[in-house]
């Protein structure tokens, strides 16, 4: 079975005002002790913090500021403790409504988030709140800087055979279990067709379940090439059991390209049907070549009308949704519909396809007792209806995450952030972010040019009584251009910025280059998360 993924959907454009702050604002001096403040990380003591690591020995402070190392002022977690920001595949991730951190509130009345820093008040140890719940926090290496953001690997999805059109291929381990079952099935039917060809049938049936797969594989490429010339990105081509799938990440901006998208598959399946049968002709019915053909050209017949079947996750399905979006102007409708025709079908080939086979309906003889033969087409019929039907709430799934991508926009989950000097120490910075209500911090030259991002998670470490002797230049991140994202991204060009340039803070600026704030990755997640909690 083939079939075609895809992710992502036009933006809906109704972005918000400028004005709308979703971060909430710091608590500015609290009077609560700091022993019953609530434990939720907006305070940047460590006691609060049981999963933050602890930190270096204390030491008595000396008469000035100490240059501390960054290993005893920054303890950080691992980098795989960074919060995910993956997208789903074109199978879809399964729902969750659990655990859904609540998204920051809008304050529509807060201060703008460009504040410059206050007087400074030596004798003021007033600490703010912390710029977010502080868990998960970055790896750092010894000179108290994280370490430079990597792309993410490329996704893996078996053995990798190779990269037409610059797309990888891969072959999944299922794949070999198909190979061997059609091999065992092929190599019986040449038996009664070529019984001269002895145990060297298997060899010849191995070469058609290998032709087949790439008959699959042209199919495939042909859905990649049109997604292609449509300027949708292609992650992978993955070759698995029952077919195909191209993950295309980003659907059809248009309801006529999403029905030539489809429809570019099974059409090169027909054509290829179209290629063995010619090629019948030339050759003797009776041979190995001449039933090779045959088997082919039959193959692809079945792949193709297997795939034009009106339901998703199948092509024909993807052909229906493109038809009930042009008629309703809404591709989610389309999406349930042919959803929905898509479960429907999954119930009609688990009853109908052992019924067919048993009556003899598809060529067979009929069968009146119930046989080895009968279970295996119950068991494939099985495997087919379950195919579909996951595939079909799996479109579902997609559709509703599309529905909600536009609500993750930058500007309403940025944090308010104050600019500090390199060498400003940590408790002066905490001060003056708590005066502006601000919960992050922008260490910036004498000009004002920003460097770097102080990390949340390297605050936390840092006990209370050090902080007067930590310079913010010790807990910070430099910034690479990957980390500056702009206050105008939404949905799935924001997630696309953040997973390309993995983080846990990014520079928010404006078209005109100014700071608009800070970017918590894990703002960013809390939002996604009780984003799909939400019924569409």
């Amino acid at each position: 079975m083939d079939e075609s993924g895809g992710r992502g959907e036009p933006r809906s454009g109704n972005d918000e005002s400028a004005e709308r702050h979703a971060g909430a604002p710091a608590r500015a001096a609290d009077p609560t002790p700091a022993d019953e403040q609530p434990t939720d990380g907006r305070r940047f003591t460590s006691e609060q913090h049981d999963d933050a690591p602890e930190a270096g020995p204390a030491t008595t402070p000396p008469d000035g500021p100490e240059d501390d190392s960054a290993a005893d002022q920054d303890p950080g977690a691992a980098e795989g403790d960074r919060p995910s920001l993956r997208k789903p595949g074109p199978t879809g991730d399964s729902e969750t409504g659990q655990n859904a951190g609540a998204a920051p509130s809008p304050d529509p009345g807060a201060p703008d988030r460009r504040q410059q820093p206050s007087t400074p008040d030596p004798n003021s140890r007033t600490e703010p709140a912390a710029p977010g719940t502080g868990d998960r926090p970055l790896a750092h290496s010894a000179d108290g800087k994280g370490p430079a953001p990597q792309r993410p690997p490329e996704p893996r999805g078996g053995l990798l055979m190779g990269r037409p059109f610059g797309v990888p291929v891969y072959v999944a381990p299922s794949w070999f279990l198909v190979a061997a079952l059609i091999t065992w099935v092929f190599g019986g039917q040449l038996e009664r067709v070529l019984p001269e060809l002895g145990a060297a049938r298997y060899l010849v049936s191995l070469f058609f379940a290998v032709a087949f797969y790439a008959s699959v594989l042209v199919h495939e490429l042909a859905h990649t090439v049109a997604a292609l010339r449509f300027k949708l990105p292609v992650r992978r081509i993955q070759l698995q059991f029952f077919g195909g799938v191209s993950e295309i990440e980003k659907e059809a901006e248009t309801p006529g390209r999403e029905f030539v998208l489809a429809f570019v598959g099974p059409l090169l399946s027909l054509l290829l049907a179209g290629v063995f049968y010619l090629a019948m002709q030339i050759v003797d019915p009776g041979t190995v070549p001449g039933v090779l053909l045959a088997g082919l050209m039959i193959s692809n017949l079945i792949v193709a009308a297997f795939n034009l079947l009106p339901g998703l996750p199948l092509d024909g399905g993807r052909m229906l949704r493109a038809v009930v979006w042009k008629i309703t102007g809404k591709p989610m409708t389309g999406t349930v519909a042919a959803a929905w025709v898509g479960r429907a079908l999954a119930v009609c080939v688990l009853i109908g396809l052992p019924l067919l086979t048993q009556s003899g309906a598809l060529g067979s003889d009929a069968v009146d007792n119930v046989g080895m033969d009968t279970v295996l087409d119950a068991l494939l019929a099985a495997i087919l209806a379950a195919i579909i039907w996951t595939g079909a709430g799996n479109s579902l799934r997609m559709a509703r995450l599309r529905e909600h991508l536009p609500e993750l926009r930058a500007r309403a989950l940025t944090r308010r952030a104050v600019p500090v000097e390199t060498h400003t120490p940590l408790s002066e910075a905490l001060r003056r972010a708590n005066t502006a209500g601000a919960r992050a911090l922008v260490v910036v030259d004498a000009d004002g040019k920003p460097l770097s991002l102080v990390r949340e998670a390297a605050i936390v470490g840092v006990p209370e009584h050090r902080r007067p002797w930590v310079a913010v230049s010790g807990l910070a991140q430099d910034l690479t251009d990957g980390m500056r994202v702009s206050a105008e991204l939404s949905g799935e060009e924001l997630l696309d910025a953040l997973r390309a340039t993995p983080a846990t803070e990014y520079l928010v600026v404006e078209e005109t280059g100014e700071i608009y704030g800070v970017l918590s990755a894990a703002d960013v997640e809390r939002a996604f998360v009780k984003a799909m909690a939400r019924p569409s």
